[in-house]
This record gives structure tokens, C-alpha cells and sequence, in this order.
């Protein structure tokens, strides 16, 4: 699931949508002990109609197609196994030579992809930091951000459900994952296509709609990543199978150099919001490339029916909980730009953008690697439980420092960083990092109920949170503009959805105990933390001086408040697990 929000790359680069997963400290959130394969999500009567062949019953049941597997005799010989069933000659001596190492455990994969995800999203959000800025300063004004925000939350929507949900099977699924890719980039590019159709044709009517009719040709352009999308799906998604966020930072930083660089020429030429859409295309453009060759071989296109049935059994039900997170997270976009304008909506996303910055730089690291992870863990109630506890409290952990700091100090933040012109955007920060606090749990939360197959749960629960969400944004924009917006999707998010994420976890094995163990003494710490930057500023003002030394205190405060819990993060704490 993506729960990107417009504007959070300055760049225009359209934020992944992997089902790939969660963040973590050095140890990693996982535990290191070996544990079974999870069973895939496909249900049972997928295998049995796909069924090649007759095979012994093993003693568990996996629930993977056949064709999900390697069991043809010449398929194996030809990468240099034996056929099934061969028996060695008696007479074959054993050669002399060192044992073979033993392949990485789970834990350790997932440290390494997690290290190498962590640098590459913090790199890449200083750089559209960065870019960010110079924009705000020197380019472009609000009702530029309000249009380049409509036109980015139409692409999230669009991205949530364009490859129908299939090329999570590619991480999801045991088996060799070469043998039904083909049909799963035939669904995804296909898909994708009809939906760019759909919208091209539509655009104007959705600009008229949100208010900004001026953006119909900045729809048409950006949204042409929605087809790159689609085709880069299978290999992109056997890098995240593979864990290999080395080549994947790799991909990413010639994606922002390309859509960067692209991005600042356009808008210092004077063509404002259209230039993150051709900044977008092009840094999509170039990503697809280093997917393809990151993965040789993986861009296969092919078809087969039984494949293409289970794919969209499996994959279908996701896409439309994703499709309703996105529009869940993007819904007050399209609210402040049809009752407040544009001008109301840059301001807002400006202040959504501040707010996703703890989100996409700790959160968006963790999910590359947390769906993975979880995928693993499934069929071990109790290594699911102690490995979403851990990635909760070292997400929870890293990410409240810099919500109390951006929540606390948002005035002389914003105008510091963007100028006194961005300043009536400070307004509604405050609420919106609350929001970006509780989006960070959720997320994990989500990727733990899709890997367990809970796809039902996570339907119900997106639904309710847009049903109740609607009605209660729109009587905030007109009763208190953007601020109103911001508390409406706390004052929602937190009184209906959290309760809700916590009893579908609780029915996945993950109690409530478990989740108050990794939030306990970061909540507390934040408590303490923003007590003191308040208590600071008032006293020393909010000069430049004195807001960094307000900043170095309140983290040291922290820091001393979630010291006890450093065992756990660190995975070294006693195994005893919590009273379910």
C-alpha cells in the first residue's frame, strides 16, 4: 500500500508502491531465528484448479500454485540440479573441500535491505528537501503547489490500484516467482494503460471539478507515470523479493538527479506546475531503465488464463485497500481545493509535505524491507508479534522527535525554511504531524495484515475511515479553513481508525500489550520533549540560535526518556513476551 501524499517530492517522482515494508535500528525488527514459509494468500481452490501434476501430499500444505514452482525435471537439470527422484550412483565419491556457507537467516537479509533503505530514503528526501525549497523561495507560489498538488494526488490515486494488485504475488508467493511474472506484467501494463485512457479523457471534467481547471494538461502529463508504473511492477518487485536496496538506491538516485534537475530548469523557465509533471515523467523514465537492468530477464511479457485468474483472486482485493488508503490520505486535497481554492491548497500541502517528512524519510525505509519481512514471519504467531513489536518501537522511536520538534516549533520552522510567504501554512502543522505520527503506525499495521492475509480486514477498515472521514473534512473546511481540515483527520483517525487497526491485529496474534510495549516510553518521551521546546521558546524567543539550542535540549530530554527501552530496540531484551 502507498500512503504517499501529494507533494511530498518536490521533484515530481511518484513515491514507491511496493508491498515491501517497515524500519529499523541496526538489529533489525525481526528476529533471527529461523521460521516456517508463510502461506501464501492465494486460497486453496486456486491450487488445486491449477494443478499440473500429481505430487505426494506434503506434511504441511503450502497454498502456492504449481505453477509457482520449480518441479519440472529439465527445468531443474538445466540450472544444474538433479531431476526429481534421481538417486546418486553408490559409487560417487564425496569431493574433499570446505562445507558451504550457510545461506544469510532472515534477520540478517533484512538489516542489510533495511541499512541500505534507510540511506537511500534519507539521501533522497534531503534532496527533495532541498529542492523544495528552492522552488517555495524562488519559483513558484501557492496556487503553482495547489495545481502540482491536484495533479499528484489524482497520479497517487491511480497508482493505488493500476497493476490491480498483482505485482505483490511477485513478493508475496513462494516459488520460483519466473514462472508466472510474464502474465503479471501482461495484467499490470495492461491495466495501467486503460486507466491512463480513462483519465486522459477525463481530465478536464476532474480539474473543472477540484477547482483548478488550468491543470487538465498537468493531469495528462504526470500521469503518464501511471504506464511506467505498471511495466516497472515485476522488476522492481523481484529486487524488494530479493531484498536488494543496494541496487535500489542505485535506481533512485538516477531517478532524482534526472527529475530533479529536469524539474528546477522547467520551473525557472517560467512553466510552473507543468514542470513537475515532465520532471516526473523523465525521472520514471530513467528508473524503468535501471529496474530492467537491475533484474535482466525479468521483462517478459506472456499469458496464461489459470495464472491471470489467481493472480487477480490474490491481488484484487489489495488493490482496492489500497485504493481506498490513498484516497483516505488524499481526500483533503480534493476537499481545500473544491471549498477553499488553490491558493487555501498550497498552503495546505505545503504544511502536508512538512509533515511527511519524519513519515517518508523512517517510514517509507521500513516498508521497502516490512511486508517481506512480516511475509516471512506468518507462520510463526509468535516471531510476527515480537518482529511487529520491535519495527513499531523503533519506528514510534525514531519518528516522535522530529514530529514534537516540526509540531512544536512550526511557525518559526516554516518561515526560517520557506519564507514569511509560506507562513499562514504553519497554522495547520501542528495537527498534521499528530496525523503523521498515527499514518506511521497504520502503515505498519497494514503491511503486517496484508502479509498474514487479512485482506478483508484491511477493506473494511479503509472504507470505514473514508465513509467517516468525508463528511467531517467538509464541515471543517468551512468552519476553520486548512487548521479545521488537519483536525478532522486526527480527530478521525485516532477516535475510528486506530481502535479498529488494533483489534484486527489483536486477531493476527499481536495484542494490545505488545503494541504498548513499543510506544510506552517513546509517547512518554515525546510528552516530556514537548513540554520543554514550548517552555524554551517562550522563554528565549525564536531566533536562529536560540531555536537550535531549543532543539538540542528537548532531544537530550528525549533521549533520557526512552533510554530504558534501548534493550528492546536493540532485540537484547528478555524473550518473555507480554500476557496476551
Amino acid at each position: 500500500m502507498n500512503w504517499a501524499r501529494a507533494a511530498e517530492d518536490p521533484a515530481g517522482r511518484p513515491p514507491d508502491r511496493e508491498g515491501a515494508v517497515p524500519r529499523h535500528d541496526a538489529a533489525g525488527p525481526f528476529p533471527e531465528t529461523a521460521v516456517p514459509h508463510p502461506d501464501s494468500a492465494l486460497p486453496r481452490r486456486d491450487a488445486a484448479v491449477l494443478s499440473r501434476e500429481a505430487v505426494p501430499a506434503p506434511r504441511r500444505v503450502l497454498r502456492v500454485p504449481s505453477w509457482a514452482i520449480q518441479d519440472d525435471d529439465d527445468t531443474a537439470e538445466r540450472f544444474g540440479a538433479a531431476p526429481t527422484g534421481a538417486v546418486p550412483p553408490a559409487a560417487a565419491p564425496t569431493p574433499a573441500g570446505p562445507a558451504p556457507a550457510a545461506a544469510p537467516s532472515l534477520g540478517r537479509k533484512v538489516r542489510s535491505a533495511a541499512r541500505w533503505s534507510l540511506i537511500n530514503t534519507v539521501v533522497m528526501r534531503l534532496g527533495n528537501f532541498a529542492t523544495g525549497i528552492a522552488l517555495a523561495r524562488f519559483a513558484l507560489g501557492p496556487a503553482a503547489w495547489g495545481v502540482y498538488g491536484i495533479a499528484q494526488t489524482v497520479l497517487l490515486v491511480l497508482l493505488a490500484a493500476n497493476e490491480l494488485g498483482v505485482g505483490l504475488a511477485i513478493i508475496r508467493w513462494d516459488g520460483d516467482a519466473r514462472r508466472f511474472s510474464p502474465t503479471v506484467l501482461t495484467l499490470s501494463t495492461a491495466s495501467s494503460t486503460l486507466m491512463y485512457a480513462a483519465l486522459f479523457f477525463a481530465a478536464p471534467a476532474v480539474a473543472r471539478t477540484v477547482g483548478s481547471p488550468d491543470a487538465a494538461w498537468v493531469l495528462r502529463v504526470m500521469c503518464l507515470c501511471v504506464v511506467l508504473d505498471g511495466i516497472a511492477q515485476v522488476p522492481a518487485g523481484f529486487l524488494t523479493r530479493e531484498f536488494a536496496q543496494g541496487r535500489r538506491m542505485l535506481i533512485d538516485a538516477a531517478n532524482f538527479v534526472t527529475s530533479t534537475g529536469i524539474t528546477l530548469l522547467l520551473a525557472f523557465g517560467g512553466m510552473g506546475a507543468m514542470s513537475f509533471a515532465w520532471g516526473s515523467v523523465a525521472g520514471n523514465v530513467v528508473a524503468l531503465t535501471g529496474f530492467c537492468l537491475a533484474a535482466p530477464g525479468t521483462l517478459r511479457f506472456g499469458w496464461d488464463r489459470d495464472q491471470a485468474r489467481a493472480l487477480l483472486r490474490f491481488g484484487v482485493p489489495l488493490a482496492g485497500a489500497s485504493l481506498l488508503a490513498l484516497c483516505v490520505v488524499n481526500l483533503d486535497t480534493l476537499v481545500v481545493g473544491s471549498t477553499l481554492g488553490k491558493v487555501s491548497l498550497g498552503f495546505y500541502v505545503l504544511a502536508f509535505n512538512i509533515s511527511g517528512w519524519p513519515v517518508r524519510i523512517i517510514s517509507e525505509a521500513a516498508r521497502r524491507v516490512s511486508f517481506a519481512g512480516f511475509s516471512r514471519l506468518a507462520g510463526s504467531p509468535r516471531g510476527l508479534a515480537e518482529g511487529f513489536s520491535r519495527a513499531l518501537g523503533v519506528l514510534v522511536t525514531g519518528t516522535v522527535p522530529l514530529c514534537v520538534l516540526l509540531g512544536a516549533l512550526a511557525a518559526p520552522v516554516v518561515e526560517l525554511v520557506y519564507g514569511s510567504t509560506w507562513v499562514p501554512a504553519a497554522r495547520a502543522l501542528p495537527w498534521l504531524m499528530a496525523l503523521g505520527l498515527i499514518r506511521i503506525g497504520c502503515e505498519l499495521a497494514y503491511d503486517c495484515l496484508v502479509a498474514v492475509g487479512r485482506r478483508r480486514s484491511l477493506i473494511g477498515v479503509q472504507a470505514l475511515w473514508l465513509a467517516a472521514l468525508f463528511p467531517v473534512l467538509v464541515v471543517a473546511a468551512h468552519l476553520h479553513g486548512i487548521v479545521g481540515v488537519a483536525q478532522g483527520h486526527v480527530l478521525v483517525a485516532g477516535g475510528i481508525v486506530v481502535p479498529v487497526f488494533l483489534l484486527a491485529l489483536s486477531r493476527a496474534g499481536i495484542s494490545v500489550r505488545w503494541i504498548a510495549r513499543a510506544c510506552s516510553w517513546p509517547f512518554l518521551g515525546g510528552a516530556v520533549m514537548a513540554a520543554t521546546a514550548l517552555l524554551l521558546e517562550r522563554r528565549f524567543g525564536d531566533s536562529r540560535p536560540a531555536l537550535a539550542a531549543t532543539a538540542v535540549v528537548a532531544l537530550a530530554a528525549y533521549a533520557l526518556c526512552v533510554w530504558p527501552s534501548r534493550q528492546f530496540l536493540r532485540g537484547t531484551a528478555p524473550t518473555d513476551s507480554p500476557a496476551r
